[in-house]
């Protein structure tokens, strides 16, 4: 994909959303059931869609919330969590997702405030027996929604559930929503099935159990926080008072067209801390702290920003907190778990450290049931999204929460006096230094199927790059099909995967030698990727 003009510049007026408009499509438009990519699909972590393409509108949420009353009637204990974050078209959807839990009789605890993903994931898990549901496209543009069910495992909804839900709302969209139950918001919020909840107070009081506060606070750390104009803006404020931190808050309020963003690499608003291009204002200021983090517009991500290294590579930070963690946490005999497109280096480090690696499928849901077993004390993913497990080995979160993962990176610079990127540097010097990169590019939805369904003997080359193909892999560690390929050979692998959220598709690839290595294995996974599409 080629990098725009626009790429790490403040976003011009031009494309900023008319947010008036946004949200009368989302009331406005009704999809064509028979057009499939206006149905609900449930990718890694939920329905995404966009109002003017008719993927996400009230019509969807009504059937979605609908289709989650029905399937949790008799799983759960008739008590869920729900939260939103600050796209334009998540409070719509919130308000009707509202509308259709109460007068479906489910007890719902909700704010009308902002809640973060894994505030809604650790009050389900300090709620037993309660489920959730999360408003949000993500890091998605400005024009996009997105809606996810949690379990009452407290993490993404598993392949059973969302297939269930994806099936049932689908079914609901095709009769016209007459099975649909709603009543007004006005007799939703006088009904006794809307409760308030308070989600920030437990949550930053709870945070001592699973982060040294008191280190980062002693060590009078100069903190940067950029909240991204995301949900958990209100949440890094309590914790600066809480805790005394000398933090500083940026973009910490709702702009509904992100006007305050740097382009992506497309030229499009994007609210992904793991871009270079997304992250340039914040990375621009990195010598003005000690240690700089940012977040994406649910908090599930993180986006560490250091004086030496500026943005660190997501990779380069997973490998640096699981080495930390392992060293500083009682955590022996406990496993990690990553999917299959992080770095190898996380295999290296858990080497060292004498750790077995779980590998998955891509997604965070792969991750959530060896992590509520107990099977693994640390979940990541190569999209800057991991959590851990609390000191005494309890669950905290198992859904991404890019709130301790930020907060861990001053803990780790308060205890060792190295910020991330020194202490990769470290693991460098100890395991080599690998070369890691992702590419997009466009792809449609028929395209995306052939990439979703590849099989080991599309791979007709025995050699990567040079190297003899060592493994060809559909199939994770956990046994389910990770709907794409991926090829290892001893010092590189590539893998190809469909996006679940965006009509891309992505070429991820990985060196232990050099750049002109790397290429080589891009530009082989490259020439595989055109001929299945001739």
């Amino acid at each position: 994909m080629a990098i725009s003009n626009l790429a790490g510049k403040k976003a011009p007026q031009e494309i900023l959303e008319n947010i008036a408009d946004l949200i009368s499509t989302y009331y406005t438009k009704t999809p064509d059931v028979n057009e499939v990519s206006q149905k609900v699909t449930f990718g890694t972590s939920g329905h995404r869609g966009n109002a003017y393409k008719s993927s996400f509108n009230e019509h969807h949420i009504l059937a979605i919330t609908q289709a989650v009353a029905e399937y949790r009637k008799d799983k759960v204990n008739n008590q869920l969590f729900i939260g939103m974050d600050t796209h334009a078209l998540s409070t719509p959807a919130h308000k009707t997702a509202l509308e259709v839990l109460a007068a479906n009789g489910v007890t719902t605890y909700y704010t009308m405030d902002y809640t973060p993903t894994p505030a809604v994931s650790h009050a389900i898990l300090t709620h037993e027996g309660t489920d959730g549901i999360v408003v949000t496209p993500s890091h998605n543009p400005p024009s996009d929604g997105g809606f996810k069910y949690n379990g009452t495992d407290g993490g993404p909804g598993d392949e059973e559930a969302t297939k269930w839900i994806e099936n049932r709302a689908n079914e609901i969209l095709a009769n016209g929503l007459k099975d649909v139950k709603r009543m007004s918001l006005d007799e939703a919020l006088a009904s006794e099935y809307l409760v308030a909840y308070d989600y920030a107070t437990p949550y930053v009081a709870d945070l001592v159990n699973v982060i040294d506060m008191d280190v980062i606070q002693k060590a009078n750390l100069n903190i940067g926080a950029d909240a991204m104009g995301g949900s958990g803006f209100a949440f890094y404020q309590a914790i600066k008072e809480k805790y005394a931190l000398n933090m500083t808050l940026f973009n910490d309020r709702a702009d509904f067209t992100f006007s305050f963003m740097h382009c992506d690499k497309d030229g499009k608003i994007r609210m992904d801390c793991s871009s270079p291009y997304a992250m340039a204002g914040l990375v621009s200021r990195k010598d003005d702290f000690d240690i700089s983090f940012g977040n994406d517009t649910d908090f599930d991500r993180h986006g560490i920003v250091t004086k030496s290294v500026g943005l660190m590579n997501p990779n380069h930070y997973l490998a640096v907190a699981i080495d930390y963690l392992a060293k500083h946490r009682d955590f022996k005999g406990l496993s990690i778990g990553k999917t299959l497109v992080s770095s190898s280096m996380i295999d290296r480090v858990c080497v060292d450290n004498g750790i077995e690696v779980l590998e998955t499928p891509v997604g965070f849901k792969w991750l959530v049931h060896p992590m509520s077993e107990g099977q693994i004390f640390f979940g990541g993913e190569e999209s800057a999204g991991a959590s851990f497990l609390r000191k005494d080995k309890g669950l905290w979160s198992t859904d991404k929460d890019g709130i301790i993962m930020t907060l861990l990176s001053a803990e780790i610079l308060a205890r060792t006096g190295m910020d991330a990127g020194e202490y990769y540097a470290t693991l460098t010097a100890k395991h080599g230094n690998p070369i890691y990169a992702r590419l997009d590019a466009p792809a449609n939805y028929e395209q995306k199927a052939i990439l979703k369904n590849l099989s080991p003997e599309d791979i007709t080359s025995t050699t990567l790059a040079g190297e003899t193909i060592e493994r060809i892999i559909t199939v994770a560690d956990n046994g389910a099909k990770i709907g794409g390929l991926k090829v290892v050979a001893p010092n590189g692998w590539f893998a190809l995967r469909p996006s679940g959220t965006e009509d891309v598709y992505k070429i991820y690839a990985e060196s232990f030698k050099d750049e002109a290595h790397l290429k080589a294995i891009q530009d082989e996974a490259q020439e595989i990727v055109n001929r299945l599409f001739a």
